[in-house]
């Protein structure tokens, strides 16, 4: 079968054949794909700055149904739809808290990829109301977003303490970005301010009703102290160690700077953008282009009694209330869709990403 699979070589990803995947062991699932995407985290990946060991398969979002189940899986049967979200769970009381495997980035011991065999199924997989009948490929868009994004925009939201009512800045217009300023909206936000430089991704913003904010225009802290003097409660960051200045340069504390600048006394910030430098590595070869530290604003963040939450989001946690959401008509994430192709054309899409000309591309498998 066909994947995407990264070999180690900074802004080249390529089509491979690589063996069908097998029950190993009876807790495991065989899920066939039918919708994946790429991700901005994965832009980490193809640009060199994130990853181990290569060569590993691309991906960490898809939708699809079970195809097989090993002989322990309970809850899920042969034909069940089912999102494959971006980490695995062993589904025990975590009384010692520890960080989520997850798939798909080339990390060491982890899974690496959609080869489409999932351990631990029962309380890996997220099932969901679709059949061959009724499935299509909107609606498959929509519930892939529950695998990762969809999942981070809402909990950005959770780490920066947000009520209905409350004003809200994102740092970022990618796919997080924009889920994350719709998810304000559905829960009750009083404005939404999105930041960002490509023009395309904030007029999608500006379509669900959220304010765009070019900070090639003018610095954004400026442009949103101009309609919010006081500043907004909450500010989250979507963006993470590739964050960009007025320059277009990488500057990895420009929006943590920003954030701190725009938020209110006593606010709250969320920052759900991936930072995970790592050293130079055969499968990250530029990863020290990436600082592991950044200038952090201690003193105007204490004198303003702030908040701030960050790290990786586990979209099973999620999970229930945004398939209610998406089940009831009341969100359609799949906005942020701008290409559907076929996995032959993705090599050529993760060019047309990174220089971001596309917002999410969804990948299509007959």
């Amino acid at each position: 079968m066909k994947a995407v699979v990264y070999e180690g070589v900074p802004f080249q990803m390529s089509v491979q054949d690589i063996p069908k995947p097998v029950i190993l062991d009876p807790n495991d699932a065989i899920v066939r794909i039918t919708t994946s995407a790429i991700c901005g985290s994965d832009l980490h990946v193809y640009r060199g700055v994130m990853g181990d060991t290569p060569p590993w398969t691309m991906g960490h979002e898809a939708v699809g149904y079970i195809s097989d189940a090993g002989s322990a899986v309970s809850s899920l049967a042969v034909g069940d739809y089912v999102v494959i979200p971006d980490s695995e769970s062993h589904g025990k009381l975590d009384l010692r808290p520890e960080p989520p495997i997850y798939f798909g980035n080339g990390l060491p011991d982890v899974p690496k990829g959609l080869q489409g065999q999932v351990r631990l199924a029962d309380h890996s997989l997220i099932p969901i109301p679709l059949t061959k009948e009724t499935t299509n490929s909107t609606i498959e868009q929509d519930y892939l977003t529950l695998s990762d994004v969809f999942a981070t925009g809402w909990a950005s939201l959770d780490f920066a303490g947000f009520q209905p009512g409350d004003s809200v800045a994102v740092f970022g217009s990618g796919p997080v970005g924009l889920l994350a300023a719709y998810s304000a909206l559905l829960r009750g936000a009083s404005n939404v301010y999105v930041v960002d430089h490509i023009q395309s991704r904030l007029d999608r913003a500006a379509s669900i009703g959220a304010i765009p904010i070019n900070f090639r225009d003018e610095d954004p802290v400026v442009q949103i102290l101009a309609l919010e003097p006081d500043g907004v409660m909450r500010s989250v960051e979507c963006v993470g160690m590739e964050a960009l200045n007025s320059q277009l340069e990488i500057q990895g504390d420009i929006t943590v700077q920003q954030m701190v600048a725009v938020t209110h006394y006593g606010g709250g910030i969320g920052h759900v953008g991936g930072f995970l430098a790592h050293m130079d590595s055969p499968g990250a070869p530029l990863g020290s282009n990436i600082a592991p530290d950044i200038t952090f604003p201690m003193s105007e963040f204490w004198e303003k009694s702030l908040s701030l939450r960050a790290g990786a989001v586990d979209p099973k946690r999620y999970a229930p209330i945004l398939l209610d959401l998406i089940e009831s008509g009341k969100a359609h994430p799949s906005f942020i869709s701008s290409a559907v192709v076929d996995i032959d054309d993705v090599p050529s899409y993760y060019e047309s990403f990174n220089r971001g000309e596309e917002v999410k591309v969804f990948i299509h498998f007959p």
